[in-house]
């Protein structure tokens, strides 16, 4: 077995089916607790080719920071057009049901999400688990020498690491939910395919 796919092994085991998902919220988590979800990204992943990216818009409940705004570009008053999370939420569920559910940085996108659901009185319908991309990049950006925060390597670095199209970088630099999540299925695809490659 080669170095990359020892590096690399868990990339490979992903099913052929699959989900991301990435949010874009008020601010970071604190004393009261998790932030609102703003947008909400899913990019579908159907025998290894991405067949959809959708994105819902949320109307949240607490206060959009300067911080975040500067990140994903969303103001307080455009927000407050949003339909509620909780309307939208059938057809969030949908997208879930029954998937294997990536994510980069679960530890964060995760809760939150959960957060919600257990706030509106939600049920969260049955998925196959959550798999976090950045923990799993780990032991493969650091034997490149690719920066890491202890999260793991950052989206923009395993971009440009495996050469995948920007597609932040097509959008201006925003960070919205869709785009991560587009840019998260490109990324991992990429690093299946290196992850199957023998050398």
């Amino acid at each position: 077995m080669s170095k990359w796919n020892e590096l690399l092994w868990i990339f490979t085991q992903l099913p052929d089916d699959y989900i991301v998902l990435d949010t874009e919220t008020t601010g970071l988590p604190d004393e009261n607790g998790p932030p609102d979800i703003v947008t909400l990204g899913i990019t579908v992943v159907r025998k290894r080719e991405i067949t959809e990216s959708v994105e819902f818009k949320t109307r949240p409940q607490k206060h959009i920071s300067e911080e975040a705004q500067s990140i994903h570009g969303i103001t307080n008053e455009q927000a407050a057009e949003f339909d509620s999370f909780d309307s939208q939420w059938h057809q969030i569920a949908e997208y879930l049901k029954d998937q294997l559910i990536v994510i980069h940085n679960a530890s964060f996108d995760w809760p939150t999400l959960l957060d919600h659901v257990a706030r509106y009185g939600l049920s969260m319908p049955p998925i196959q688990g959550v798999f976090c991309s950045q923990k799993a990049a780990i032991p493969w950006a650091q034997a490149m020498n690719l920066p890491c925060s202890q999260r793991g390597p950052s989206l923009d670095a395993l971009t440009e690491a495996l050469h995948v199209e920007n597609v932040r970088a097509d959008n201006d630099g925003v960070h919205g939910a869709a785009n991560d999540c587009l840019q998260t299925a490109q990324v991992i695809e990429a690093i299946n395919g290196m992850g199957n490659e023998e050398y």
